[in-house]
């Protein structure tokens, strides 16, 4: 039922390129570019804004110390952007920039690229430290805390909904959930509180002790948002409390009160995920609301149906769920196909992301659980057909015991009549007092009745009808067929229930997981850290008397489609060398392509070009000519790999 629409939907994601999760679209200078002077500041620019750090930046130099650089700010003043100066006088060598900044969905995101001034370092293809990327502590405390939260948030919504909607007749077993509803989600948003520096900055939960840290937190707005959530719980116990005390939780001021405090309380969750950074934000934090508002309805409902048979069995309160949770499963399915377009973005990202594989077993298992709420049903169905025969079983009983007690009666009375008559047959002895006249027949004074010829019973007015099968007439019996249907709807609300826990816990790591749409673009936006490193191919040529060249030609990134190109000269002595002119071309002999001309230009030192097109992969073969004076050129052939 879920599957269908969703893979339906996912064919419209491919339009749009705006996702959650910073993905890294370009940096300045570029990713393993050599460069003939030293740049004034390094650039980061990402597709959604970025919130900065003290310690975004850690620029090293070739000998892996750290450089003294400015404070990071922006380029422009645009928000999706990350800039940090450098100092003068950078030396030759190759130079490793990392980076960290925090998405505007609140999550961390962090890499590493590398720049040579002059010529690269021996150590140049060394790998790139791209310093603190978490600590595995801190974010198991931080995931842990974050998925007993959504927990906490679906338990308190979801039962205070219960007794709202579905009005079970004694709400005294609920109040226990519901308080540990609260307090769990209390401390969980403390603990998230304390454990967001750290978990920014990638480093142990010792860090949280740090006051400095504590107090950047509280000012960010991943803090904020957590600040918001602690002032809602204060109201949310008052009204709790209050609710509880007059008796008054299905009042419509305690619904409506109760409705806004869950609008903001999901609020708190949608305003620092996926949904607040990306395309279509307001819609979609429209859609994560309701989308968290239906999973704590039905999960949280859930719970306390589970109280609820177990301590007053009702076959109405659990007729009335159902419906509730049929909404629930509606709203869910809608929102979820939303959201899921919205992550992947295209059919590839299903198989070929972290996102799509978890959202394939959230798929999967929200099957199970729509299984199991279908056997719910129809056991919630057989229940409430069961409770009307009983129901008028127990009517007829009572019409039973009202017929035998009026037969008593009778019976009384006809014993009276008959007592009053013997007496009157009886002489009285001379000058015995007359016998006193009873006024009326009297069961509750009757005495028992003088020995004499028994007196015919008459037959009862009416018996039960009986059939085979019927379930005991005694009354107060229990009904067997009634309590195997409950036993069963218990069983089946228990699966359902355990399943979705399950479900929420993959929500959980799908919220802290980089959608399929943004993981695509950041293959495509060739990130740092080497995913698609740059091609480099070293081309000696002869410069006469026996000496020789090099030039460095550099292709980022060294794949089909838009490259950058910059072409270095190295002299005899492996200084950098002004040519008059330096020309570059790729040919590919197997699909008769080319010659295609980069138009390198003079940049003062170095060559380059902005744009070069490969379209296909292959062996091209690249060639260099050098004009070494204005009548000598030498050219130069390279075969080289462009992948896909």
């Amino acid at each position: 039922m879920l599957l269908g629409p969703l893979l339906v939907l996912l064919l419209l994601g491919g339009a749009t390129s705006a996702s959650a999760h910073a993905a890294l679209e370009s940096t300045d200078p570029g990713d393993g570019s050599l460069l003939g002077r030293a740049p004034d500041r390094v650039t980061l620019t990402f597709s959604e804004s970025v919130g900065l750090r003290d310690d975004s930046f850690r620029v090293l130099d070739p000998g892996g110390h750290r450089v003294r650089t400015g404070e990071a700010g922006r380029a422009g003043g645009r928000s999706d952007t990350a800039r940090v100066d450098l100092p003068a006088g950078l030396g030759e060598g190759t130079y490793t920039v990392a980076w960290r900044v925090v998405s505007a969905d609140s999550h961390p995101a962090s890499g590493a690229f590398t720049f040579s001034v002059g010529k690269p370092s021996a150590a140049a293809s060394a790998p790139v430290d791209a310093g603190p990327s978490e600590d595995p502590l801190t974010a198991l405390l931080h995931k842990t805390a974050r998925y007993l939260a959504y927990l906490a948030a679906a338990l308190l919504i979801g039962v205070a909904a219960f007794v709202a909607l579905c009005r079970p007749p004694d709400t005294t077993g609920l109040r226990r959930p519901l308080a540990a509803g609260w307090w769990t989600l209390l401390g969980t948003t403390l603990a998230l509180l304390v454990l967001r520096a750290p978990y920014e900055a990638g480093t142990g939960p010792a860090d949280a002790l740090d006051a400095d840290a504590l107090a950047g937190t509280l000012t960010g707005r991943p803090g904020v948002l957590l600040l918001a959530r602690l002032a809602l719980l204060a109201p949310v116990a008052l009204l709790l409390t209050r609710t509880a005390r007059d008796g008054r939780h299905r009042s419509p001021w305690a619904t409506a009160t109760g409705s806004v405090l869950a609008v903001a309380l999901a609020l708190t969750w949608s305003a620092g995920e996926h949904a607040s950074a990306g395309l279509q934000v307001p819609l979609a934090m429209t859609s994560f609301v309701l989308h968290l508002l239906a999973t704590a309805v039905w999960l949280g409902g859930l719970v306390a149906l589970l109280t609820t048979l177990r301590t007053t069995p009702d076959a109405a309160t659990a007729a009335r769920f159902s419906r509730v949770a049929l909404t629930s499963v509606t709203v869910l399915v809608v929102t979820g196909v939303y959201q899921s377009w919205r992550g992947l973005g295209s059919w590839p990202a299903l198989t070929g992301t972290t996102y799509g594989r978890l959202l394939l077993a959230k798929v999967a298992l929200v099957a199970v659980t729509l299984t199991a709420a279908a056997v719910s049903r129809r056991w919630t169905a057989s229940l409430a057909n069961a409770a009307v025969p009983a129901r008028q079983e127990e009517r007829q009983r009572d019409r039973y015991r009202e017929r035998n007690l009026q037969r008593d009666r009778d019976r009384e009375r006809q014993r009276n009549l008959d007592r009053q008559r013997n007496m009157e047959r009886e002489p009285i002895p001379a000058g015995a007092p007359p016998a006193p006249q009873p006024s009326a027949p009297d069961s509750t004074n009757a005495e028992p009745p003088t020995p004499g010829p028994p007196t015919p019973v008459p037959p009862p007015l009416c018996d039960p009808p009986t059939t085979p099968g019927d379930p005991p007439t005694t009354p107060g019996a229990p009904s067997t067929a009634t309590d195997a249907l409950r036993r069963g709807l218990r069983r089946s609300v228990l699966v359902e229930a355990v399943v979705a826990a399950v479900v929420l816990v993959i929500t959980t790591v799908l919220t802290s997981t980089v959608p399929g749409r943004a993981a695509d673009e950041a293959a495509r936006s060739a990130p740092a850290g080497g995913v698609l490193p740059a091609s480099v191919t070293d081309v000696p040529f002869d410069l006469g008397d026996s000496a020789r060249g090099t030039v460095q030609i550099t292709l980022d990134p060294g794949r089909t489609g838009d490259n950058a190109v910059q072409a270095v000269v190295f002299g005899p002595d492996g200084a950098l060398a002004a040519v008059p002119e330096l020309r570059l071309s790729f040919t590919l002999p197997d699909k008769d392509v080319g010659p295609i001309e980069a138009r390198l230009v003079d940049r003062g030192g170095y060559w380059s070009a902005n744009t070069l097109t490969l379209p296909l992969p292959g062996t091209w073969t690249m060639r260099t000519t050098v004009r070494v004076s204005e009548i000598d050129q030498v050219t130069e052939s390279r075969r080289i790999r462009i992948e896909r």
